[in-house]
């Protein structure tokens, strides 16, 4: 009798261990959370993370689950703001900015990329941003890239009026200039290092951009980061630290491996190609990589803001709400 009530209470304790065991697995196993996010098309700055992120699996690290979906700018920005679409990480500062303004509420969450633009040429006859005047231009129009290129133009004194402006997406860009298909391109990185690579004697115009820039606001110039809708954003402040924690961690992957970084980022390249992406990711100074909160450089946001307001892209200037404050950590 004694040992049947040993062997029941022994039987018992082992079902309860195993109905313990069970019940942790799941929490312990939890499946990462699902997000999707827009982007622009490679080569574009939106588009030089994910595969670092996808390939690493810096998301799954961090909880999530990220599905990037590429678009291109006009595209993007109309899927974005309409709400398609609830997060974009080729969130472009000005691009947010005038969301806001035109009634969408978005919010920058954190920036990737300071700015960096170029104009770049092949033809003789074109030897600063003022001989643009009267001469066609390939650039992708719907971008804080283009615009930004205007307010430092605007400043060197051209009559951005006389620009015959060919409007392409950001894809199309190296192509134009390899081809030499226009007067001039304006592009940026890593576009400008993909062209280089292809076509060396293509010539940079001067912009100014440092020195117009510190008699301007100074300071650095944030340029694209990873926006959201507010309402997203704050119905999901879980998700928006991991989300930073996962660029944060592709960031500081890039920086510290450059070589394996690339073969991730421009994988169907040449040598040459994959080699000048590393020199880009080693120098940052045109890069310009950085995953830095938006509260922390508020200051810099809104300066961005009033150089779009300048060149007349922004009728107002954004709300305190398009800059999200909340703390990363």
């Amino acid at each position: 009798m004694r040992r049947n009530s040993f062997v029941q209470r022994l039987v018992a304790f082992c079902a309860a261990a195993l109905l313990s065991v069970a019940t942790a697995a799941p929490a312990a196993a939890q499946a990462p959370e699902k997000l999707t996010i827009v982007i622009f098309s490679f080569p574009s700055l939106g588009a030089f993370m994910p595969p670092v992120i996808k390939g690493k699996k810096l998301d799954i690290a961090n909880g999530l689950d990220i599905d990037f979906v590429e678009r291109t700018p006009t595209a993007y920005a109309n899927e974005f703001n309409s709400g398609e679409f609830k997060v974009g990480g080729s969130g472009a500062l000005l691009t947010v900015g005038l969301a806001d303004v035109r009634g969408v509420k978005a919010t920058y969450l954190f920036n990737l990329f300071d700015y960096w633009g170029a104009v770049v040429t092949s033809r003789a006859g074109i030897q600063s941003l003022k001989d643009l005047e009267g001469k066609e231009l390939a650039a992708a129009r719907a971008t804080t890239n283009y615009v930004m290129f205007e307010f430092f133009a605007k400043k060197q004194g051209v009559d951005l009026s006389k620009l015959k402006v060919v409007n392409t997406a950001t894809p199309g860009l190296v192509g134009y200039a390899v081809a030499d298909r226009a007067d001039a391109v304006e592009l940026w990185e890593p576009a400008y290092t993909l062209l280089k690579a292809q076509k060396p004697s293509v010539r940079m115009l001067d912009m100014s951009i440092e020195k117009t820039w510190n008699a301007f606001a100074g300071g650095q110039i944030p340029y694209l980061g990873v926006a959201a809708h507010s309402d997203w954003a704050e119905a999901h402040p879980d998700t928006v630290k991991k989300l930073y924690a996962t660029y944060k961690a592709a960031g500081d992957y890039i920086a510290k491996h450059p070589e394996e970084s690339a073969a991730l980022i421009a994988p169907k390249s040449t040598a040459a190609v994959r080699a000048a992406v590393v020199s880009l990711i080693k120098a940052n100074d045109r890069l310009g990589m950085g995953v830095v909160p938006a509260g922390k450089i508020a200051k810099q946001i809104e300066a961005v803001f009033k150089a779009g307001a300048d060149v007349g892209y922004l009728k107002s200037m954004p709300s305190k709400n398009a800059i999200y404050t909340k703390s990363m950590q």
